[in-house]
């Protein structure tokens, strides 16, 4: 569900509806509206929503399941450490038997 996956994301990232609406340029009570399943957010914001949480519109939208990270704007330097810690965490998984 849309109203999940926005809420979920905000509260990864760390932000209020307030500095989400604030950041799209948009009221709070958009945002409220979105996590609670009241209104969609047009496709604008959907794109919009995507490139601020790094993920694809297809996992906002519920298409995909799979949660991706956008390194695109990113220096290599960055994206190495993003790599590295992908690394480290997929050593740290208890493998299944």
């Amino acid at each position: 569900m849309i109203a999940d996956t926005i809420k979920a994301l905000r509260e990864q990232s760390g932000l209020s509806q307030s500095q989400l609406a604030r950041r799209l340029n948009i009221t709070r009570s958009s945002v409220c509206a979105w996590e609670q399943g009241l209104s969609c957010p047009t496709a604008q914001y959907i794109i919009e929503l995507a490139s601020l949480f790094r993920v694809s519109a297809d996992y906002i939208l519920g298409l995909s399941t799979e949660q991706t990270i956008n390194l695109s704007g990113l220096t290599e330097e960055e994206k190495q450490i993003i790599q590295n810690l992908v690394q480290y965490f997929d050593r740290k998984k208890p493998t299944v038997h």
